[in-house]
């Protein structure tokens, strides 16, 4: 299973956390965001990751050709896109990148009628993300995602769950998607991972360590 933690900005705690488990670390690139790191600092950190972890940028409604020229300049190796971005944009920025460069899409939900959007990105991205909406924030918010609306989501391609996850609720989030218990743990739905920010922070974009462990100590009761 994946575990993103996104929200990095500081070396030391992205070096920890890779260490502890996690296959990918999100780097936010929106300058309005409390947890924006520049493209300077975001290349300092990738650097000195280990090669297998997932680096990605998360992006909102950004300038295309400034996206890709940044990819490029950072060494990141996927793109999260936490706006408005419409299937052809992702069709275009396909283009633009090289095709090893994972493409992540988030949709803010807020009823079942959101989940209908899913499917009109389905040809134009790698991976789908389901946060929390909110109603003048993107993400980050803290805000958990009513799983209720999600029990039914069936979409063709691989989907991340976001919104509000922390510690003490990510194994209630997860036994939703839970296909087989034993001897494995698998999944149904397409469902392929987490994602969490504020839910294992100490202010945004300062990690805390402890509760980053203790994340990691509950995925291990889960055999995943």
């Amino acid at each position: 299973m994946r575990v993103k933690i996104c929200g990095i900005t500081k070396l030391e705690q992205g070096q920890a956390i890779a260490q502890m488990g996690a296959t990918a670390l999100g780097f936010i690139c929106f300058p309005k965001s409390p947890r924006y790191i520049t493209p300077e600092n975001i290349r300092n950190i990738v650097e000195k990751l280990p090669i297998n972890i997932d680096k990605i940028g998360v992006f909102v409604n950004p300038e295309i050709n400034l996206l890709s020229e940044i990819i490029i300049n950072t060494k990141l190796n996927g793109i999260q896109l936490h706006g408005d971005e419409s299937p052809e944009f992702c069709y275009q920025l396909r283009q633009l990148i090289p095709n090893n460069i994972e493409i992540i899409k988030a949709l803010r939900i807020k009823s079942p009628q959101d989940l209908k959007k899913a499917n009109i990105y389905e040809n134009y991205i790698d991976t789908l993300l389901l946060d929390a909406y909110h109603p003048d924030k993107l993400g980050g918010t803290g805000q958990t995602l009513d799983w209720k609306i999600i029990e039914e989501f069936n979409p063709t391609f691989p989907w991340l769950l976001a919104g509000g996850l922390t510690p003490e609720n990510v194994i209630t989030a997860i036994q939703q998607f839970i296909l087989v218990s034993e001897p494995k743990i698998e999944f149904n739905h397409k469902f392929c991972g987490i994602d969490l920010s504020s839910g294992v922070e100490t202010a945004p974009g300062d990690k805390n360590l402890v509760k980053v462990k203790k994340l990691f100590d509950s995925l291990a009761k889960l055999r995943i």
